[in-house]
């Protein structure tokens, strides 16, 4: 970790889920357009919404969180949510996050989350207030200054 990052302010764990709950309710209307275009592709196509396979809807409903989360922290290192409560994502060299470490920091933040959340309850007990995603994919949550 630079000298930077050690002397920047760590927001805590509920921060970080208010955060993360500002994200979710843009997810849910990525999700919602990706359901409502699987319909109309359906329907025009003369099948009904919910007939056979949905296999592209499925790929879409996994890709486009991965997709929101990577391009915003490869984009400034903040996503909406994070911009509302004052967060930024940065390397462990305070530079900005490389699109390997955002894929590499969602999948890892899956693992967090499926481990009962004990991934980010890390959070309470870390010096340096940082996930299990964090750690693994050599970044960190930073507190940005009021503009």
């Amino acid at each position: 970790m630079s000298d930077i990052l050690q002397q920047a302010l760590h927001p805590g764990l509920l921060r970080r889920l208010a955060a993360i709950f500002y994200d979710a309710w843009l997810i849910a209307a990525l999700w919602l357009l990706g359901a409502t275009a699987d319909a109309a592709i359906r329907s025009a196509l003369g099948g009904t919404p919910g007939q056979g396979s949905h296999w592209l809807l499925q790929v879409y409903l996994v890709a486009a969180p991965v997709a929101f989360y990577s391009w915003f922290w490869t984009h400034g290192g903040q996503t909406l949510g994070m911009r509302a409560w004052r967060l930024r994502l940065v390397s462990a060299d305070a530079g900005p996050v490389t699109l390997r470490q955002a894929l590499l920091r969602c999948a890892a933040a899956v693992l967090s989350c499926l481990a009962f959340g004990l991934g980010y309850w890390w959070i309470l007990f870390d010096p340096d207030k940082a996930a299990w995603h964090d750690r693994l994919s050599g970044t960190f949550v930073v507190l940005t200054a009021r503009d």
